[in-house]
């Protein structure tokens, strides 16, 4: 069944080709058609279009068709196109004309638009939801490790006293960042976009007002055409948003690997969180932290992805938006499992003793140093070359002591003003 079906036959060829493989995408997005068709049914009582009998029949329908997605016996067989002509087709088998009315005043553009407009505004917070899992982990170990030292590198050479408070610390007020766009994200697709059909609106009198407020959305898209030239730029943002998140957990993931690496040794986790070889019995690989890794990377790419398919589209519906769910819906599915599987083996980390009079660790402390000469009165410039003659004469004898009590500092982590910067 098609909902654009005239009574003509096509290829075959050109069937499979189109239609692709959007009955198993579909089931993704299922649920969310069936909440938009209960809130445009609503909306087409209310103007007059189907009678309250008609109304209650189509609604317990759909309510049949939410229960059987709600508990896995829902299937897109291969007769149909996609969803949308899945649900048409049940709605009509067992309610006959009644379920031939569901589709009036609606185009499958803005039917499928509204599903993704509502799938993204999900998947979004429960993202957000695991990132807040990720980011309270992490603060956590903050709190736990903020006296234990780690030595602070630049151009991967030891520069400066740090702290695995500081470390942990760092990555959790960098997720906020990544929140805050995916909260613009969010923001983006929690406009109604039904009502808009084809891309130019319906001669009938629809009150879009009525399943923007069914749906829960905070506005409309109003202009209709706006609407349908959303699809592209929503998947663009968010694509920005889950990229920014899966750049801040690679980035993550990779120290992680160089501090299990025997040359820094850091760091350790449980037998149980790491791989072994097939040659070389000593090996524990970080495998899970090299695979949440490269696949942050992969999600990084979708943004590029999204933006070659829609980037120099004209106005109005193309087909080549169908390609943007497969990969956006993964990429979802991926970034979850990520921010599942890093926040369980992060909350296992062993951390080491690290030995600071380790000779290799001798010029961590030669900023401090001449911070010293400077409060005694030095020049900057005065004190920075005594040092630096020290450094470079072998007489350098490294103090300790001194503390940094600056705001966000190795000394004042400001842990509970960074917890509550993480946005509501």
């Amino acid at each position: 069944m098609k909902l654009w079906d005239k009574g003509i036959s096509i290829d075959k060829k050109i069937e499979q080709f189109t239609v692709g493989n959007d009955r198993e995408i579909d089931i993704h997005i299922a649920k969310y058609d069936v909440i938009a068709s209960r809130a445009h049914a609503i909306m087409l009582q209310k103007i007059g279009i189907l009678s309250e009998v008609e109304l209650e029949k189509l609604l317990s329908g759909l309510q049949v068709l939410a229960n059987q997605i709600e508990d896995g016996t829902f299937v897109i067989d291969a007769q149909f196109e996609d969803v949308h002509s899945k649900i048409e087709f049940e709605l009509t088998k067992t309610l006959g004309d009644v379920g031939k009315k569901i589709h009036t005043a609606r185009s499958r553009n803005d039917q499928v638009l509204v599903a993704l407009h509502l799938y993204f505004k999900e998947e979004l917070s429960v993202v957000k939801e695991k990132t807040r899992a990720l980011f309270d982990t992490l603060l956590n170990q903050a709190e736990t490790y903020k006296d234990k030292v780690l030595p602070g590198y630049t151009h991967l050479q030891v520069a400066m006293p740090s702290s695995f408070g500081l470390w942990f610390s760092a990555y959790a007020e960098l997720m906020i960042d990544d929140v805050f766009l995916l909260d613009a994200a969010i923001k983006t697709v929690d406009q109604n976009p039904l009502g808009s059909a084809a891309g130019y609106g319906s001669s009938f009198p629809i009150d879009r007002d009525v399943t923007t407020k069914e749906m829960d959305f905070a506005t409309m898209k109003y202009n209709v055409v706006a609407a349908q030239m959303g699809r592209g730029k929503n998947e663009r943002t968010i694509a920005a948003a889950l990229g920014s998140l899966a750049n801040t957990m690679a980035r993550f993931a990779m120290d992680t690997c160089l501090y299990m690496s025997q040359n820094f040794g850091f760091i350790s986790f449980p037998d149980e969180l790491t791989t072994g070889s097939s040659i070389m019995p000593h090996k524990k690989n970080p495998d899970v932290f090299e695979l949440i890794r490269g696949k942050c990377n992969k999600i990084q790419a979708l943004q590029s992805e999204m933006i070659l398919i829609t980037n120099n589209l004209p106005s109005g519906y193309h087909r080549d938006f169908q390609l943007l769910k497969e990969n956006m819906i993964a990429a979802f599915e991926e970034i979850k499992d990520i921010l599942d599987i890093f926040n369980y083996s992060i909350q296992q980390i062993i951390v080491k003793d690290i030995d600071i009079n380790d000779d290799k660790y001798k010029y961590l402390f030669t900023v401090d140093n001449i911070n010293t000469l400077v409060v005694e009165g030095q020049t900057f410039r005065e004190a920075y070359q005594k040092i630096g003659g020290q450094v470079q004469d072998g007489t350098y004898v490294p103090d300790t002591s001194k503390k940094h009590t600056h705001a966000g500092s190795i000394h004042n982590l400001c842990l509970d003003k960074i917890r509550d910067k993480f946005p509501g």
